[in-house]
């Protein structure tokens, strides 16, 4: 398997309740291949919090496949337009994170965002959503 293929990584982070509950999750593609995924409890987050979360563990393990290009792909304009530049960062506890996502980008040659409708999206929605229900019955038990 080289490592200098692209990949492209699925991530999405939620919250129920806003803050709440959190998880993530995600899916890394490699030659129209699924090759790994991830869904995590994250404890109490905001949306967002979890949004970044979820970038920064895809990042992570997109760096076991790659060392060239990453496209990610998020459901959250608001992350993607921070990221590109075009949104300031106004929150405390986001701007703590930029740097994250920025000490990962450098393990690449590139890093590009792009915004996706949730449909779009829909096994890394699955992975926040199996990641919460779990945690959920965890508790309930």
């Amino acid at each position: 398997m080289s490592i200098s293929e692209s990949v492209t990584i699925y991530t999405d982070g939620g919250a129920r309740g806003n803050p709440g509950p959190a998880a993530i999750g995600g899916v890394i593609i490699k030659d129209g291949k699924m090759v790994e995924e991830f869904s995590h409890y994250i404890g109490e987050k905001t949306n967002n919090q979890a949004e970044y979360a979820a970038l920064l563990a895809g990042l992570e393990l997109a760096t076991k496949h790659t060392d060239v290009d990453v496209k990610a792909i998020l459901d959250s304009e608001l992350v993607v337009k921070q990221l590109q530049g075009e949104y300031k960062v106004k929150s405390p506890e986001l701007r703590k994170l930029v740097p994250q996502v920025r000490h990962l980008e450098d393990k690449f040659k590139s890093v590009t965002y792009e915004h996706t409708r949730r449909e779009q999206n829909v096994r890394a929605d699955e992975l926040v959503n199996e990641a919460l229900d779990t945690e959920e019955e965890k508790s309930s038990s």
